[in-house]
């Protein structure tokens, strides 16, 4: 935002972070039970009891109660130092009234950006035990994302640095040979499925001479027929990827528009005051809504393989 009489940009934090006693922080929202019996809140909180708080929360002044302020975003954090008994934290104070949600427009750390940070923390000295001390894994976990490329080439690493690809897939992906892994990892851009069941079905209708080690009873089994007809369903969900992108642009926009006026509305407080009160089963709604990691992008694969992808949005602590 610009300053209309200088030009100049207005900030929208304060230069330093400004340490505040917890019992002054206000959530906007509140965190339900079976959201601290998560494992994501688990491995937060496991995170911040063995090497303290990374990212300090975002607070905002509250305009009616002095030296208290709303927390905008950071609630997990929050809980997690209260259950420490930790008395008071650092927060990034923000000076503009905003509804934008911080976290929602951060990248989320890929399987292979997870593999790459425990590469470089073990390279540094730091043991399997104690990575997975602090990040909430077991050591076994630690070292299986430790040892996730090996037998995947440089080029499918790549391809697939900043989508949200599991461990199994990666597992399937090792069992072909680099050209056929490049294929495949083509595949599951352009389609916008990761997943393990869909990478086996692509190694399914992998020939033999592109495996690493050809299991010919595994591929009798499969039989030409199967191949035949997973390859022929793969090209019928890229021909309905096709016509549902055609109508899909508005009715994105009218979920885009609806998610941010929800997100406004949570982020006044006497709004989810009122609606915890008297509508608590619309709350839960609306913040299901506010909650979605990202709306879900369209994407398109062209007669060479290659992707064409409308948005996308990625899975940190």
């Amino acid at each position: 935002m610009n300053d209309e009489t200088s030009g100049v940009p207005k900030p929208t934090f304060m230069r330093k972070c400004i340490r505040v006693p917890l019992s002054k922080l206000i959530a906007l929202k509140p965190i339900k039970p079976d959201v601290k019996r998560g494992g994501k809140y688990q491995q937060i909180l496991t995170s911040v009891r063995e090497v303290g708080l990374v990212e300090p929360p975002v607070v905002k002044q509250a305009p009616h109660k002095k030296g208290c302020y709303f927390v905008l975003d950071g609630h997990l954090r929050v809980e997690a130092l209260r259950d420490l008994d930790v008395p008071e934290v650092d927060c990034l104070i923000a000076l503009e009234d905003d509804t934008y949600t911080y976290n929602k427009h951060v990248n989320r750390l890929s399987a292979v950006q997870n593999h790459r940070m425990i590469v470089k923390a073990a390279n540094n000295g730091a043991s399997p035990e104690r990575l997975a001390k602090a990040l909430g894994f077991t050591p076994e976990t630690i070292r299986k994302k430790f040892k996730l490329l090996q037998g995947i080439c440089e080029e499918v690493a790549e391809l697939l640095a900043d989508s949200n690809c599991p461990q199994t897939t990666f597992d399937v992906l090792r069992r072909m040979k680099p050209v056929r892994q490049i294929e495949a990892a083509e595949l599951m851009l352009g389609n916008r499925d990761f997943s393990a069941v869909f990478a086996k079905a692509l190694l399914l209708t992998t020939p033999p001479e592109q495996l690493v080690a050809p299991d010919s009873r595994a591929n009798k089994a499969a039989g030409v027929g199967q191949a035949t007809g997973i390859e022929r369903e793969l090209a019928t969900l890229q021909s309905r990827a096709k016509i549902l992108e055609d109508s899909y642009s508005d009715d994105l926009m009218v979920l885009t528009v609806t998610k941010g006026y929800l997100t406004t509305l949570l982020s006044n407080a006497p709004i989810v005051r009122w609606l915890t009160k008297h509508h608590p089963e619309y709350l839960k709604e609306f913040e299901r809504i506010v909650d979605m990691e990202s709306l879900p992008g369209v994407a398109r694969v062209s007669g060479n393989g290659a992707r064409h992808v409308s948005n996308k949005a990625q899975p940190s602590l």
